[in-house]
């Protein structure tokens, strides 16, 4: 048999990957037909070789036995957390006066190490639901095992349509029976046909942000399907006109139209508070809500 190496670049990790595939070399067939008696020498001498390299551990002893022809591929790291944000309206994924866009920003900078951070379009949510899939999908063979799925570590959030959103896209994975760690929805507004106050029981906690004024504005309560296995951490209430916030670069026809509900898109507080909750789960802030508002 010989072994040949060739050297994988993985995309998303930036890491090295090796993939070993075994060739059937017919020596025996070689030898019949040159009868030559110094390839046998050689062929000795590479077996030797062989055994030098098992010895200090330099060739793994399994893909030395894996069947002629056969490929075996490293799995790519697991990623540590998948975040997936969603923003509302007509805004692009990339505006930088969006909360679900200065969130991701802000999570990049102390997210632990292979984590996934991405901001879609609202109406763009089936790619979202497919990056998941990617991120879980290590081995890449386009089927996601019980234990990938054991794996996933998600974390939803979005504004208005964006919100609406995150409910969908929990619903969606828990019918692949993908858990979620935590949903976050700020001034929830479902489109006609959908419904974003009922969270599936894949997901562990969910929390609520809402503002009650003016022709657009949010959920006032979302429950959980299942008590026993989602927490609901509260349904907030911000009141924009006894503490109204002053937003940057906002369209014209939002600040005359949809005040209040445009400041829950911008308000520095309430995607603070966002943020902590986010941290919670990453590990990476003391789990209190001691700051948060009062739950309505």
């Amino acid at each position: 048999m010989l072994v040949k190496a060739f050297h994988l670049h993985c995309e998303r990790s930036h890491c090295d990957a090796h993939r070993i595939v075994l060739f059937p070399q017919p020596f025996s067939v070689a030898i019949i037909l040159l009868g030559e008696a110094s390839r046998v020498a050689r062929f000795a001498g590479f077996q030797i070789v062989v055994a030098a390299l098992l010895s200090f551990g330099a060739l793994p002893t399994q893909l030395l036995f894996a069947a002629e022809g056969a490929a075996v591929r490293a799995a790519e790291p697991q990623p540590s957390y998948i975040l997936v944000g969603f923003v509302g309206g007509f805004v692009r994924h990339t505006n930088p006066h969006h909360g679900p866009v200065v969130l991701a920003k802000d999570i990049e900078r102390y997210s632990p190490k292979n984590s996934f951070i991405q901001v879609f379009e609202n109406r763009h949510r089936k790619s979202a639901y497919r990056a998941i899939l990617r991120e879980l999908d290590t081995n890449h063979d386009k089927v996601l095992s019980p234990e990938e799925k054991s794996h996933a570590r998600i974390i939803l959030f979005g504004q208005s349509w964006g919100a609406s959103a995150v409910v969908l896209l929990a619903r969606e994975l828990d019918r692949e029976g993908i858990p979620v760690l935590l949903t976050v929805q700020v001034d929830s507004i479902a489109k006609p046909w959908q419904d974003d106050d009922v969270i599936p029981d894949n997901v562990s906690a969910a929390v609520n942000f809402y503002q009650p004024h003016g022709l657009l504005h949010g959920q006032k309560i979302i429950r959980a399907a299942d008590t026993s296995k989602t927490q609901i951490l509260g349904n907030y209430r911000y009141d924009y006109k006894l503490f109204p916030v002053k937003c940057e670069g906002m369209p014209w026809l939002d600040r005359k139209i949809t005040p209040d509900h445009m400041q829950s898109e911008c308000d520095p507080h309430l995607w603070r508070e966002v943020e902590t909750l986010v941290r919670q789960r990453l590990g990476s802030e003391p789990d209190s809500l001691a700051s948060m508002p009062r739950p309505q």
